[in-house]
């Protein structure tokens, strides 16, 4: 905040010429953040004490500084002015309710406009843990974040069921997403309220596959459709099945040297579906012994069908590697959000704003690791989550070496 005795300099300059965000300008330009806003239709017509371009990097730095209030977060973003300039000018930030008005007016668009511009796969060539045989390993799967409970969160997301009819204490969003394994990259998502599923979620994000991707799944994605609409990505799948009696039933084919087989997988449910052409999947069943009376069987689908490419004991290595999208979503709730942290907004745009907010600062943060990982030639797995995020939190409050 600013010190007793400042006031507001005499100047011409706007805020948004002030605003600079550290590190986060590096990954989100200024001239980019305008671009998007202006094709998403939020440019102001009249010139505003908070323009568009403050609010968007505004969203990221709530994302940062989820524990401070509205003009803390600013007090943060403007700061670097001050200590540019000597200490010599101030700028005393908007009221809670400007500042609340003004990310009204910017909604929930802009920033996943923003987002989905620049997220993308960041693995280097040789980085390690990003491989698998030339393929980009990458996962899918999904979570929740408790939004502020309110009327309108909890009519437009929804909340979960507990015990004896009674509802949980928070509306709940549900973010489905796509992430790299070997950097924890978070490069689609989508949002939705807690009724839609995951699986439903999952069916536009796999339009953002391309050939030479591996696409790691749980079972709980497995659908004769999604798989098809995945595949004709030209991406490679490896996702385990259920094996119940509710799960596919594979057609074998033949056996292979490494222990897996090939089959055919072809829905019966009508006669358009049984004259379809099926799908050949290359099969991997295999239980892990790790000393308990009741070892686990999984079963895996691949599209990679022959085994001089990868054998079944790499895959079903690989197929653990799903867990980093666990690590990754634990990253930014835990550790960004903070445990058991309710998001602020009390309406849908704006929570929905917020949450695009959390997924492009943690992006922002995963691009600096990675950058930090290349030039030390270290797997990104060894750089502290927690250590990058302090650090992103210190170039935010003096940024005076990035210009805005």
């Amino acid at each position: 905040m600013p010190r007793a005795g400042w006031k507001k300099p005499e100047t011409e300059r706007r805020l948004s010429d002030l605003v600079s965000v550290g590190v986060l300008t590096r990954v989100f330009p200024p001239g980019l953040v305008d671009e998007v806003i202006a094709q998403v239709g939020r440019t102001e017509q009249r010139h505003r004490s908070l323009p568009a371009r403050v609010m968007a990097y505004f969203a990221i730095g709530m994302a940062l500084y989820s524990e401070g209030s509205y003009e803390d977060v600013l007090a943060q973003l403007t700061d670097g002015l001050s200590w540019a300039s000597g200490w010599s000018e101030t700028y005393s930030p908007p009221s809670k309710s400007a500042i609340f008005q003004a990310r009204a007016r910017l909604g929930a668009e802009p920033l996943a406009a923003l987002f989905a511009r620049v997220a993308e796969p960041i693995g280097e060539d040789d980085m390690p843990g990003v491989w698998l045989a030339g393929r980009r390993l990458v996962a899918l799967d999904g979570t929740c974040l408790d939004v502020a409970d309110t009327a309108v969160n909890a009519e437009y997301f929804g909340r979960p069921g507990v015990n004896k009819g009674e509802r949980a204490a928070f509306p709940q969003a549900r973010v489905v997403a796509l992430a790299e394994c070997g950097t924890h990259a978070v490069f689609a998502a989508e949002i939705g309220t807690y009724s839609e599923s995951e699986a439903v979620l999952a069916d536009p994000l796999v339009g953002r596959l391309v050939p030479g991707m591996l696409l790691i799944a749980d079972r709980g994605f497995f659908s004769y459709a999604l798989w098809r609409k995945a595949i004709g990505t030209g991406a490679d799948l490896l996702w385990r099945i259920r094996t119940d009696k509710s799960g596919p039933k594979p057609v074998h084919v033949q056996d292979l040297p490494d222990g897996s087989w090939l089959a055919d997988l072809r829905q019966t449910h009508s006669a358009a579906a049984r004259a379809a052409q099926p799908m050949r999947v290359r099969v991997i069943d295999y239980s892990i012994d790790d000393g308990r009376e009741n070892t686990t069987s999984y079963r895996l689908f691949t599209t990679i069908v022959d085994p001089g490419e990868v054998g079944a004991t790499d895959l079903a290595a690989a197929y653990a590697q799903r867990w980093e999208i666990e690590t990754t979503f634990d990253e930014l709730k835990t550790h960004q959000r903070g445990p058991r942290t309710v998001l602020r907004s009390k309406s849908p745009d704006l929570a929905l704003q917020e949450i695009w907010g959390h997924l492009c600062c943690h992006f922002a943060v995963r691009s600096l690791m990675a950058q930090a990982a290349t030039h030390s030639g270290h797997d990104p797995d060894r750089i502290s989550f927690v250590a990058a995020l302090r650090i992103t939190r210190q170039t935010l409050a003096h940024p005076g070496a990035f210009p805005p």
